[in-house]
């Protein structure tokens, strides 16, 4: 088999299309990958040819320098192929099959997995609990933003779509399901948001609109989505989402002007540990900000979900405390209120089955909804510049020209 382009990070601010190998069934040693699974065979994967792989959020906190992730890491976990190479241990995926891969890799095995805590696994990365393709501390497995990538535990990770053509003329949906779609999903659902919801969404990200999409599936009754960025505000605004900029003040007064009181039921952060003020402070960085508002403007008894990410290494962060993860939040307020918190990686595989049937049966249109925007590998570098100035737009890179545009 011939070679590989991929997307590597170059250094702050820099990302690069290099050539690479082509993946095998046993993990050798690169940039990122775990001295303890070097040599690891991986009998029961797969290799796929990427259709389409998708720039996210979490992997823009990696090119900013905003954490420890080391130059020459393949990047990509938001992954949708078609297996081209079986291990001889996999039993039920075939060559041709179009799939889904959660961006959390799990072995299928261990007590969390079998618990649908998949997010968690606790065999796939030597380190810590959890583990993703293309991603600082997560074990080192390379990533998907390549032409060919590696699958492990195939049988149990991959999402199969029911028929090949169906998936392809909605792939710009069906891609959003290896993380965004089933990650807002978490986020809306463990805020407890269902029928007659008031639910606040901060971030007009993809997660965010994703999160937003998903809240209105669910059955809300109001979405509000807040953020800087009015571009991105509009975009909520095109599916129906109220929206609130945060750079004028307190979301909580603007939830007033819309639902008559100043707070909601259920509360959404996308964001993460990158957040701006509001008002006069939404110039800097003010990593506590959301999930201090949220808390304020989350009614008593009301939850919060927290797809946002925060980590534990923070180059960039603003003082000592926040380049370790350690924010000043305000848990009193939280305590006195009796809310609920849910943080982590999203378990996918949790939510992506009944995700694609809603999409396979227009139940939602979620590449709309984010605006999913198909560009070839060569133009990642110019993606990711884009995105981080705030472009409205899901990049979703097309490394074998296999998603056919309008």
């Amino acid at each position: 088999m011939g070679g590989n382009k991929a997307i590597s990070y170059a250094g702050t601010g820099k990302v690069e299309v290099i050539d690479t190998d082509y993946p095998t069934f046993e993990l050798k040693d690169g940039p990122g990958v775990n001295p303890a699974n070097i040599g690891r065979k991986v009998d029961h994967g797969v290799i796929l040819k990427t259709v389409a792989t998708n720039i996210c959020g979490s992997d823009q906190h990696m090119v900013r320098g905003r954490t420890t992730a080391p130059t020459g890491l393949v990047l990509g976990h938001e992954i949708t192929g078609e297996v081209v190479e079986c291990g001889p241990g996999v039993e039920f995926i075939k060559e041709g099959d179009i799939v889904s891969v959660p961006f959390n890799i799990s072995c299928g095995r261990c007590r969390n997995c079998k618990e649908r805590k998949t997010g968690i696994c606790l065999n796939v990365n030597p380190d810590r609990p959890g583990s993703a393709y293309g991603y600082v501390d997560m074990g080192g497995w390379v990533g998907g933003q390549a032409q060919y990538v590696l699958v492990p535990y195939a049988d149990w990770n991959l999402l199969k779509f029911p028929d090949r053509d169906q998936a392809m003329e909605k792939i710009l949906d069906l891609t959003m399901l290896s993380d965004i779609f089933p990650t807002g999903y978490h986020g809306a659902y463990t805020a407890g948001v269902t029928t007659g919801s008031t639910v606040y969404v901060a971030g007009a990200g993809p997660v965010g609109l994703a999160a937003a999409t998903a809240a209105q599936l669910l059955g809300a009754a109001v979405v509000i989505v807040g953020d800087l960025n009015e571009e991105r505000l509009a975009q909520a605004r095109s599916f129906g989402c109220e929206t609130v900029d945060v750079s004028k003040g307190d979301p909580k007064d603007q939830l007033e002007q819309i639902l008559g009181v100043p707070e909601v039921d259920c509360g959404v952060d996308a964001v993460g540990f990158e957040a701006r003020g509001h008002g006069k402070e939404a110039a800097t960085e003010h990593p506590a900000t959301v999930l201090n508002s949220l808390m304020g403007l989350t009614a008593a008894g009301g939850a919060l979900g927290i797809p946002g990410l925060y980590v534990t290494g923070d180059p960039g962060g603003v003082d000592e405390a926040a380049k370790v993860g350690s924010l000043s939040i305000s848990l009193g307020t939280g305590w006195a209120k009796s809310l609920n918190f849910t943080t982590g990686q999203c378990p996918v595989m949790k939510y992506h089955r009944g995700l694609m049937m809603a999409i396979l049966h227009d139940k939602v249109q979620i590449a709309k909804n984010v605006n999913a925007t198909a560009i070839p590998l060569e133009e990642a570098p110019q993606g990711y510049a884009d995105f981080d100035k705030g472009a409205a737009k899901k990049y979703v890179l097309n490394p074998n020209d296999m998603i056919k545009v309008a």
